[in-house]
């Protein structure tokens, strides 16, 4: 970190944070992740300010020569990075046994780091940090969505009272691969509910129930079926 700065490094420190932002913000909007260009671009043309004004502000002129060591550098840097925290934290859902806002939490404070080296004048790290930031949200993202893993959902089946007891409908679960992971009963005079919480290994780009699931719907007695992922 030079300690005198020019305007024409001031300059080039917020173009590229500009651009890394934008980049990084326009992949994220693209696929309607709420951490669009507008945030990723204010959150670290943020922190590349607050590095650029600790720059300026590592004046040694009319100072002891061994006054430099007495400055900390990395305390606005690991305050930048706590403050995050709590925004990413914000950003993180929890809906049932699926927790959303994982990755727009970690884009934030991605884009934090790399204004914090824009605005240290490590303009080669930022660079070099958006191209791998990039690929790994846009091309990851494409690989991720064609490998197997795991789903879960929570069915629920109405059953009329002369339709299938329980476990012939775990027994038909058991046999797609499906592991049941919790369930609940409710009963009426006229019907019962059966809410399954199921576990499922699943390769399509999608999410949908195996069709021996769905087959469900079609044994004698079963009034509906309906899911959510």
């Amino acid at each position: 970190m030079p300690l005198t700065l020019q305007w024409t490094d001031i300059g080039l420190r917020l173009a590229v944070a500009v651009i890394a932002a934008v980049l990084i913000g326009w992949d994220r909007g693209e696929h309607g992740e709420p951490s669009g260009i507008r945030t990723t671009l204010i959150v670290c043309l943020t922190s590349t300010t607050a590095m650029l004004a600790a720059n300026l502000l590592l004046h040694t002129t009319g100072k002891a020569n061994d006054s430099f060591v007495t400055l900390d550098v990395m305390r606005l840097p690991l305050g930048i990075l706590t403050g995050m925290g709590f925004i990413g934290a914000g950003a993180i859902l929890k809906r049932g046994e699926t927790v959303q806002g994982l990755t727009t939490a970690a884009t934030l404070w991605f884009v934090t780091v790399i204004g914090i080296c824009c605005g240290s004048g490590l303009i080669g790290l930022a660079i070099a940090a958006t191209i791998l930031g990039v690929a790994v949200l846009s091309g990851l993202k494409w690989l991720g969505e064609r490998l197997p893993k795991y789903r879960r959902a929570t069915i629920t089946v109405v059953i009329a009272p002369d339709g299938p007891p329980f476990e012939e409908v775990a027994k038909n679960i058991k046999e797609a691969d499906v592991s049941l992971r919790g369930f609940s009963v409710e009963s009426e005079t006229d019907r019962r509910t059966l809410v399954l919480r199921v576990l499922w290994h699943d390769r399509s780009t999608t999410p949908r129930l195996p069709p021996a699931i769905t087959a469900l719907a079609n044994l004698p007695g079963v009034v509906e079926l309906r899911w959510e992922g």
